[in-house]
């Protein structure tokens, strides 16, 4: 009766870590790989729903431009939710 108590503790956490740990993970490091590639030109919208054009990307910054008012500003690059291609963006 042991055994099968153990067994089923050891089969509860494989069963968390392939459904709640491993995926948050994968989710992290899609996320960092997105905020490495911005370049000038990306249409981006921040955490807080901020949209515009990058239009100078810094060490730990962008600075983005919004509207047709071409308003400029600095948002860390953690700020970032989304982003969308440039060409993406044109085709509309």
């Amino acid at each position: 009766m042991d055994y099968m108590t153990i067994i089923m503790l050891v089969v509860m956490l494989v069963v968390f870590y392939f459904m709640l740990i491993r995926p948050e993970n994968k989710r992290k490091k899609e996320e960092a790989k997105m905020r490495s590639e911005l370049a000038v030109g990306d249409e981006i919208t921040t955490i807080g729903g901020v949209k515009g054009t990058i239009c100078a990307v810094k060490e730990t910054t962008v600075v983005i431009e919004t509207g047709a008012d071409r308003v400029r500003i600095e948002f860390t690059k953690d700020a970032i939710g989304s982003k969308a291609a440039a060409a993406a963006a044109e085709s509309k």
